[in-house]
């Protein structure tokens, strides 16, 4: 297998973690553990995760001109990414979140427009307009379903959260060409953390772990383990081969995987309004990602 084919394997199985989590982080908040709590907790994990591989895989340095880009790719990687995402998804609804999500690779456009010039087309442009017309749809109205708390509020931050990770794969990729996988993750993690102790340390330190049932640690430790340890190193894998808009495309699965969990196990349901948002935002993603029709003289 080729490494092209390793990387659409990898950006494959983060998509398919991701789908899951947005159930199972779920049920871990606000109940068990506060969003901003949670987010310290998996990213104190992944860091020593990332940190104690790093002493057997790579040893590495950064040189210092790359810290700047490195500690932006924190913000909107790690702190922003992941604060807004999870505390989104406790006013939210895991199916509403998840379709949110597929306006990422209309994003990454955008961004690959204004910062690397990538030419946009007349169909992508419309692509963009309707698809982010379908995340607005949802934002505005989607707030029908009463396991949401503040759905309104949630699809916005959710939205900031899909913003935030698409600047962060196109400010991440030309690091990824010049550094392993695990140091670029270990550092973007250790400066992650330091950015979310002030939001999390006083949701963290008001857990009653005691209370928790067996249950909702082993949801904690997949949160940990697979969402942030595991999906941040494939995708950082993944960006070496790919593009950003062609890693971004591998959200569009996180719906579909998002709600058939989320249904089966009942934490979810559907709505005309979730069904319209949805097809605007896959139709949107369609054109986006249209390849100009090849000339012949």
């Amino acid at each position: 297998m080729n490494s092209r084919k390793i990387a659409f394997l990898l950006a494959f199985l983060a998509a398919l973690i991701y789908g899951v989590s947005f159930t199972v982080a779920k049920e871990v908040m606000p109940e068990y553990v506060k969003p901003f709590g949670f987010i310290l907790l998996r990213v104190l994990g992944a860091t020593i995760l990332f940190w104690v591989v790093g002493l057997f895989i790579s040893k590495e340095g950064i040189e210092l001109k790359d810290y700047p880009r490195l500690l932006m790719g924190a913000v909107f990687g790690i702190a922003l990414n992941q604060l807004s995402f999870f505390k989104g998804l406790s006013m939210t609804t895991p199916i509403n979140a998840s379709v949110i999500m597929v306006s990422s690779p209309i994003l990454v456009l955008i961004f690959s427009s204004i910062i690397i010039k990538e030419r946009a087309t007349k169909k992508k442009i419309l692509g963009i307009f309707i698809g982010l017309t379908g995340a607005v749809v949802l934002i505005v109205f989607g707030k029908d379903n009463s396991v949401a708390s503040n759905a309104t509020l949630g699809n916005a931050l959710v939205f900031l959260n899909a913003t935030s990770y698409s600047l962060y794969l196109i400010l991440i990729k030309n690091l990824t060409k010049r550094y392993h996988a695990i140091t670029l993750a270990k550092w973007l993690y250790l400066f992650g953390l330091i950015m979310v102790v002030p939001f999390g340390m006083s949701e963290l330190n008001a857990v009653e772990w005691t209370i928790i049932p067996s249950s909702i640690y082993y949801r904690i430790g997949f949160v940990i383990l697979f969402t942030s340890f595991m999906t941040y190193m494939f995708n950082l894998f993944a960006i070496k081969q790919l593009k950003p808009t062609t890693l971004s495309i591998f959200i569009y699965l996180q719906p579909v995987i998002a709600s058939i969990y989320a249904l089966i196990v009942g934490s979810d349901e559907l709505s005309y309004t979730k069904i319209l948002a949805t097809l605007l935002i896959f139709t949107g993603v369609y054109l986006v990602t249209l390849k100009p029709k090849e000339r012949f003289d």
